[in-house]
């Protein structure tokens, strides 16, 4: 059975920081792409940063580049996402994907995702 297993949100204040942590389980992990996306209420999902396999290659969206940095711990089948100078424009619920990197990493399993709130 596939498990991803998002903690780490929360409310804090613009400025600050946080660190998601997405927990994998029941799919050949190494060999997936890992990625977080948000969505806002009315708008659409966007993807927010992805990581190849073996944690050497790295995507980021344009909002959150040299704020957030996506890693992953291979030897604990989790993926993290560190999010500094967050932004009330961050505010979102924040969701795990993995995609197996032989089909482009096509996301094909979900977590339930974790709702992080910024106030100004």
């Amino acid at each position: 059975q596939v498990q991803l297993v998002e903690s780490g949100g929360g409310s804090i204040q613009a400025g600050g920081s946080l660190r998601l942590s997405c927990a994998a389980s029941g799919y050949a992990y190494l060999t997936y792409c890992m990625g977080w996306f948000r969505q806002a209420p009315e708008k659409e999902r966007e993807r927010v940063a992805t990581i190849y396999t073996a944690g050497l290659s790295t995507y980021y969206a344009d909002s959150v580049k040299g704020r957030f940095t996506i890693s992953r711990d291979n030897a604990k089948n989790t993926v993290y996402l560190q999010m500094n100078s967050l932004k009330p424009e961050d505010t979102a619920t924040y969701y795990c994907a993995a995609g197996p990197l032989a089909r482009g990493c096509e996301y094909n399993y979900w977590g339930q995702g974790t709702q992080v709130t910024v106030s100004s």
